[in-house]
């Protein structure tokens, strides 16, 4: 019996019923297993159920981790790949860890600021490459949350334009920790209207093509609202806590 591949196929199971619910496909929504302060044994067990995306929260605790996991035999072929996953960063990042953060993440979730952005064109520049990066939106408004307001969104695309190799291909929000899924619709449903607003006013090489909401607590609610990436950790590894 493996729990993680048990719990596992519960969410895919859940993800399928809330797809249905907005007339979508469980294969239009994309799991992100967050594995924060999870160990790489667990890691690599979440991979073996065929999980292709993980997401941590902090580029120092990715670096631990990032040769281990990627660099694993598969057991079936018997062939050592260089890259198991994608690796997607959802927490806050420092501009002062972009450099590492590159080096290591197929999509950086969480760019908040003109600043952050700009340092992330700088950089790919450098590795002569674009790095697909999500706008981080505040859309409870809570002073504790990162991201930028919704009504500066418009604002910052434009800006956004004098630096293309940061490749701008969505929004990310992160609801309030509610006791009610429910609680989280009307911030959802704002970061769908962004996106449609954003998309109106084609803006030369952004796309968008992710939504990413939706946590352990709230999935169901942000696919019916229009995620297409959800970010889910503890209902893989401990849903009874």
């Amino acid at each position: 019996m493996n729990p993680i591949a048990d719990n596992l196929s519960s969410i895919n199971q859940r993800i399928a019923n809330a797809a249905a619910r907005s007339n979508r496909t469980a294969d239009s929504i994309g799991l992100v297993a967050v594995t924060k302060g999870r160990s790489i044994s667990e890691m690599r067990a979440v991979l073996a159920t065929g999980v292709t995306d993980i997401g941590e929260n902090r580029v120092q605790e990715a670096q631990q981790k990032y040769d281990a996991v990627n660099s694993s035999v598969d057991a079936s072929a018997a062939v050592r790949t260089d890259k198991t996953c994608q690796w997607h960063l959802i927490g806050h990042l420092q501009r002062n860890k972009v450099k590492t953060a590159l080096e290591m993440f197929s999509l950086i979730h969480s760019v908040d600021s003109l600043r952050l952005l700009a340092e992330i064109a700088r950089r790919s520049e450098a590795r002569t490459q674009q790095t697909d990066i999500l706008i981080q939106v505040n859309t409870t408004r809570e002073a504790s949350k990162h991201g930028l307001d919704a009504d500066d969104l418009l604002g910052f695309m434009e800006n956004a334009q004098a630096y293309p190799t940061a490749h701008i291909v969505g929004l990310m929000t992160m609801g309030q920790l509610s006791a009610t899924p429910d609680a989280n619709r009307p911030a959802f449903a704002l970061l769908r209207l962004l996106a449609e607003k954003i998309e109106a006013q084609k803006f030369p090489g952004v796309t968008m093509q992710y939504l990413s909401m939706g946590m352990t607590n709230d999935f169901e609610v942000a696919i019916e609202e229009g995620a297409n990436l959800v970010r889910i950790g503890r209902a893989i590894f401990d849903p009874s806590a």
